[in-house]
């Protein structure tokens, strides 16, 4: 048995993404088959879209997804037909780092999530016609009207939530809040700044006014969305184009330096001014340095008990994250919906150009409403 869905496949290195009619196998014993309501557009996808990241093509990208569950396989006993739920990271779930609760630094992270395949090397995605799509990206493959997800990254979410809201809660909100909320745990009191305030960035400002945090510097060229930093927490706001030191202008907040710095946006030059504005014992997490991208740091600037530390997804286990942020948004406290513009399914082109060039600050495709 299979279902019929139409899917935005990008057939090459970036080209648009076409729409095609694929046909999806039903779940296996340990899989979910979850109609899309939405899901949200992420840097990843794009990184994806210009071959940076070698998924194979041809493929049907999503990662960010929420929908309502259709079918279960027979082993699954976390979600059942007619629940909401939003789609997060896969992992293996044998590896060392996933029996300790540490999912997101998975030992066959590649395989599963960019391999364009399950991890037997199989794909659940069929067309009558031409080359068939990889799919399964990130374990869900959500640019499509349906998805084959696993038990493991398919997470259930108060039914009274808004899907539209909550599925970017799936990569890149959860990434900037568990960076601050799990991998860093900035504690209230702290001293905490943000390179970036995109989406990622953003999701970082709300978690650290969460935690407490008394100081919270946001570090962008974007005079909107500092402002948007503004208003969701940020106590200060720094422009690095208007700034001609911009560890000093970081040191200048806080005279002994900042005791938690993150940096989203993977620009080499943001690791120098970082470091260089640590408090002793300041940490400085990112999440967005690749190989290659020249951030290369000389140890002795550590020596004062000063670490750097690599985060994925915000070291989050995605079933109790992502449900701490939904309460969080239910008490007004982590208001998603100020990061959000919505588009047609059938406008996914359009709504990469309009993510890809800044206009927006999340976009996310609309499916169908929640029923």
């Amino acid at each position: 048995m299979t279902t019929s869905a139409r899917a935005a496949v990008l057939e090459a290195q970036d080209g648009p993404f076409e729409f095609r009619d694929i046909e999806i196998e039903d779940p296996r014993s340990d899989e979910v088959l979850v109609r899309m309501v939405a899901t949200g557009i992420c840097a990843t996808d794009a990184h994806v879209r210009a071959q940076r990241m070698a998924t194979p093509l041809p493929v049907v990208l999503g990662h960010e997804g929420g929908g309502v569950v259709e079918r279960v396989g027979a082993a699954v006993t976390t979600v059942e037909p007619g629940d909401h739920v939003v789609l997060s990271y896969h992992s293996c779930g044998r590896c060392k780092p996933c029996m300790s609760s540490h999912a997101a630094y998975c030992d066959n992270v590649w395989a599963a999530n960019f391999a364009g395949a399950r991890l037997d090397g199989s794909n659940g995605l069929h067309v009558a016609h031409g080359a068939e799509p990889h799919g399964h990206f990130f374990g869900q493959s959500s640019f499509a009207t349906h998805a084959l997800t696993h038990q493991r990254n398919t997470i259930k979410v108060p039914r009274d939530l808004p899907l539209d809201v909550m599925a970017p809660l799936g990569c890149g909100l959860q990434t900037g809040a568990g960076a601050v909320l799990k991998a860093l745990a900035v504690p209230a009191g702290a001293s905490f700044a943000v390179f970036g305030v995109g989406a990622v960035g953003l999701a970082a400002v709300m978690a650290a006014h969460v935690a407490g945090a008394t100081t919270i510097v946001a570090v962008d060229v974007d005079a909107g969305r500092l402002d948007l930093a503004r208003d969701l927490g940020a106590t200060h706001l720094v422009d690095p184009g208007r700034v001609e030191d911009l560890t000093g202008a970081l040191r200048a907040v806080d005279e002994r330096g900042l005791e938690y710095v993150l940096d989203t946006s993977g620009r080499a030059e943001n690791l120098d001014a970082g470091v260089g504005a640590l408090a002793p014992m300041g940490r400085f997490g990112f999440v967005a340095f690749h190989e290659g991208a020249g951030a290369v740091l000389d140890a002795g600037r550590l020596t004062l008990g000063q670490s750097l530390q690599g985060i994925i997804q915000g070291g989050a286990v995605s079933s109790l994250l992502i449900n701490d942020l939904a309460q969080l948004y239910r008490a007004g406290r982590f208001p998603i919906d100020r990061l959000l513009s919505f588009y047609d399914f059938a406008d996914i082109n359009t709504a990469f150009e309009d993510a890809g060039s800044g206009r927006v600050t999340k976009a996310v495709l609309r499916f169908t409403s929640p029923g």
